[in-house]
């Protein structure tokens, strides 16, 4: 058999195959189906070019507070890592509502979330929420897995390490025309090369701000949270890759441990770490302020 006879059988056959069902339907008194009509699942879909709606910030009216952009990892169709019937979603989101809540009852702080149910967002649009809210900090919350190393434990902070952050600035900058401002200099129709060294300039300094932040959330936490031996980590996260807001991952602990996932899970588990996490957001914000 020749190979285009081959391919033509490939498109040829399915066709056969349906007029034979139909002949066959035809002779028994069988009404044939009405093609095409309760196939297809159809959806309303979003305008084209619409952008993506921004959460609500809470907390003090006044601009001038700071804002903390806060996002509870995975939701939707993503549940993450999963154990013992805890799944990460909704650690996630437990722990990011505690901290919401604890921040806006202290007040002086704005707050927003990027999810507050199951829903589903892409990383990018994570990151791209905190840059179009004007976010002073964004921070993003997840729990780990192990999976059958269930002696695994401890909470670790993640930063954008320094050679993807590198590489993060010279993407966003080879983007630079679609780009308004970054740390509120304007970048339309300014020089490519100027453009390159101020997105630079504000990769470094919230790379700064990343790797302080992180610093105190280990130090704040160290009596309230368990972490891991080695709990300030890098790695070229796309969640983080914001050039101009200070940015770090929290994983909270390993789902995969059952002690640790208790403790995710508990109202006092989320409790500590809202306070934790809390008390390095308002130092991290005064240090800004007497910068």
């Amino acid at each position: 058999m020749s190979h285009r006879l081959q391919i033509a059988l490939i498109f040829i056959a399915p066709l056969l195959v349906l007029a034979g069902l139909l002949g066959v339907g035809a002779l028994l008194g069988m009404k044939a189906p009405l093609l095409g009509r309760n196939y297809v699942v159809r959806m309303i879909l979003p305008e084209p070019g619409g952008a993506v709606g921004l959460p609500e910030i809470l907390g003090p009216e006044d601009a001038s507070r700071p804002l903390v952009v806060i996002d509870a990892g995975h939701g939707g169709h993503d549940p993450g890592a999963s154990a013992e019937g805890l799944q990460e979603k909704a650690i996630a989101l437990g722990l990011a509502r505690a901290l919401r809540d604890k921040l806006l009852r202290e007040g002086g702080i704005r707050v927003a979330m990027t999810r507050d149910d199951d829903s589903y967002l892409v990383l990018e649009e994570r990151a791209e929420i905190a840059r179009r809210l004007g976010a002073d900090l964004f921070l993003s919350i997840h729990a780990d897995s192990a999976g059958d190393k269930s002696a695994v434990t401890g909470a670790s902070v993640y930063t954008l390490s320094e050679r993807a952050s590198s590489e993060a600035a010279a993407r966003f900058a080879a983007r630079e025309n679609s780009v308004d401002t970054v740390n509120g200099v304007e970048l339309a129709n300014q020089d490519a090369r100027v453009n390159a060294i101020l997105i630079d300039l504000a990769q470094r300094r919230s790379q700064q701000g990343s790797d302080e932040f992180a610093r105190l959330i280990v130090r704040e936490g160290a009596e309230k949270l368990k972490f891991n031996p080695q709990p300030l980590r890098s790695a070229a996260l796309v969640v983080l890759k914001s050039p101009d807001v200070p940015s770090a991952l929290f994983e909270a602990g390993f789902v995969s441990n059952p002690e640790d996932a208790g403790r995710l899970a508990s109202p006092e588990g989320q409790a500590r770490f809202a306070e934790a996490m809390a008390q390095a957001i308002r130092i991290y914000f005064a240090r800004e302020a007497g910068a």
